[in-house]
């Protein structure tokens, strides 16, 4: 059969890539066109457009970028008629992707959605569109199940989460001799994970940063986006206690100490990796006004909203300054702070399904192709 596949960020084209192996293993006929980057290229098919050039993030940002973004949809409406395939399956990216489901289902085209937009925090006005327009929703987060179930009768299907496959499938890594292949010494290490996209890292890194030589017993080693080049991350760096890595975020976390992490799915890989940390985030001004008065979350985190509670302190805009950091990093540094953050993370892996959310989804998406 023939997928096509629109993943428009980072982590998209981690849970598409995985995606991606498992349809091949379930459909040895299977031909792919997508819109990812460099996890999904690992795995056949035909890369469209890379990530990189999609994603626009706050509402500021995406308005001075509407030219493109139309140009992008119609390019993707004009190769997917060309494509002509038996199903587009949509992963997150909500923005893009429900533009895409609404002309598909006109079309006639079977429209499967994975991962869900995150419509539970804002904007759950677009569950009519969801209805309307998606044939197959795949939830991967606990709760999202009775959300669409319970709340709006519609029904979905809860894979678990693909970031525990991701996981438990990595090799153990040797801390020493990973240490030294990257030029580290023996102190315990501190994660630096600011993001993905280039606004977002200018806005995190220099707080986060700025407490390096505050905590001279550790380094400090930032886990570079592999969209992004070496030389962005090190026009920031001003201490010879910052180390750069770049493309190696999940080996970095396996053996780190604790972590600053910019709020996302890398709060959750970083969890997942029982690694204590402190949650960030700064945006764009108006962004974040705007923001504030219609995302009705508690939290920011996907650690405190998947166990609703605060489990990982969240500095965000004013609250991620150099005071608070240094103060809440203190903090996870404290033994017993740390074994209570690893009760939480075992008890938050629990409720997330299990392992095998690729396979699962898979195995449905074909299923429903041949009914």
């Amino acid at each position: 059969m023939k997928y096509y596949i629109i993943a428009g960020e980072a982590s998209g084209d981690l849970h598409g890539a995985n995606l991606m192996k498992a349809l091949h293993h379930e459909d040895p006929n299977t031909t792919i066109r997508y819109w990812g980057g460099d996890l999904m290229s690992k795995n056949g098919g035909t890369l469209v457009k890379h990530y990189k050039d999609l994603a626009f993030m706050g509402f500021v940002e995406v308005l001075l970028n509407l030219k493109t973004i139309f140009k992008n949809i119609s390019f993707c409406k004009n190769d997917i008629v060309q494509f002509n395939p038996d199903v587009i399956i949509f992963i997150d990216y909500p923005g893009f992707n429900m533009r895409i489901a609404k002309w598909a289902k006109k079309k006639g085209i079977k429209t499967h959605y994975y991962i869900s937009p995150q419509i539970w925090a804002w904007k759950e006005s677009r569950i009519k569109a969801i209805k309307r327009d998606v044939d197959q929703m795949y939830v991967i987060l606990p709760f999202e199940k009775p959300f669409y179930e319970d709340k709006h009768q519609f029904p979905v299907h809860f894979v678990g989460h693909p970031l525990i496959d991701e996981i438990s499938i990595r090799n153990q890594v040797d801390e020493a001799l990973f240490k030294k292949e990257n030029g580290l010494d023996q102190r315990p290490i501190i994660a630096i994970l600011p993001g993905s996209r280039k606004q977002e890292i200018s806005k995190m890194l220099e707080v986060m940063l700025s407490i390096v030589d505050d905590f001279s017993a550790y380094q400090f080693v930032i886990a570079g986006a592999p969209s992004q080049d070496k030389l962005f991350y090190t026009s920031m760096i001003k201490t010879p206690n910052v180390h750069l890595l770049l493309n190696k975020t999940y080996d970095l976390l396996s053996i780190s100490y604790a972590a600053l992490v910019t709020s996302g799915t890398a709060t959750l890989e970083t969890a997942l990796f029982k690694v204590p940390q402190v949650v960030c985030y700064k945006g764009n001004q108006i962004s974040y006004e705007i923001a504030k008065r219609i995302i009705k979350l508690k939290y920011i985190s996907l650690v405190n909203l998947i166990l609703d509670r605060e489990v990982v302190t969240e500095l965000i805009q004013s609250e991620f300054n150099k005071k608070r950091v240094s103060q809440e990093l203190t903090k996870i540094l404290d033994e017993h702070h740390r074994s209570n953050l690893f009760s939480n993370y075992y008890d938050l892996e629990d409720r997330l399904g299990g392992i095998g959310a690729s396979e699962k989804t898979a195995k449905i998406i074909i299923e429903e192709l041949k009914k």
